[in-house]
């Protein structure tokens, strides 16, 4: 099995909290109960201004397309106290030569924020990056104003690189800043251990 069909190949990443499935259709009914009625929960994430089942639709939609073109690796977030569909996750920005990916593409319903399910999610997707993938770099964006989400992304251990400015046209006219973030290959270790010690505080 060559590097390309080990990083595509469908896989089920299980943790104690958290389950990530790849994302189907069949996610659908799960995502618009649990996440719809939040914008919130979009803010930051989608350029629509409404979040309801059709904005959730197109979201489906897209990463499932984006999944088909070999652009993106989306995965459903399933809780395992319930069994309840409570977000969504991705690989993108893929580079099977340079060994690189790039996390993202992340919401989660807010009866998940401040749980240990987003921080064992983003364990066990590092985990299949760098122990699996053979990543040397995994990487994380986030809007210059998403302050909660700079914040959840340091506590994972990931290094701030900078701000590429007015990168993205928001929905409402005004221009994004882009901040991002990485984890090298040797940093690994340090953020893994963290991340493990952050989960036994849950």
């Amino acid at each position: 099995m060559d590097a390309t069909t080990d990083w595509f190949a469908p896989v089920t990443l299980v943790g104690q909290h958290v389950v990530l499935e790849p994302l189907e259709h069949g996610h659908l009914g799960g995502l618009i109960a649990n996440c719809v009625g939040d914008p919130e929960v979009f803010r930051w994430v989608w350029p629509y201004e409404m979040a309801d089942a059709a904005h959730m639709q197109r979201v489906l939609d897209l990463a499932l397309d984006e999944a088909a073109r070999g652009t993106r690796i989306p995965f459903a977030q399933v809780r395992t106290s319930d069994g309840a569909v409570i977000g969504s996750t991705s690989y993108l920005d893929l580079s099977v030569e340079d060994r690189h990916l790039e996390i993202g593409w992340t919401f989660l319903a807010s009866s998940a924020w401040r749980t240990a399910v987003n921080t064992e999610a983003k364990l066990l997707l590092l985990t299949q990056a760098f122990d699996t993938l053979d990543c040397e770099r995994v990487s994380f964006k986030t809007d210059h104003m998403n302050a909660r989400s700079q914040r959840a992304i340091e506590r994972l251990g990931a290094q701030r690189e900078g701000v590429l400015r007015h990168l993205k046209l928001r929905a409402d006219g005004s221009w994004r800043d882009t901040v991002y973030y990485s984890i090298l290959r040797g940093e690994w270790p340090e953020v893994r251990d963290g991340l493990n010690a952050a989960l036994t505080q849950h």
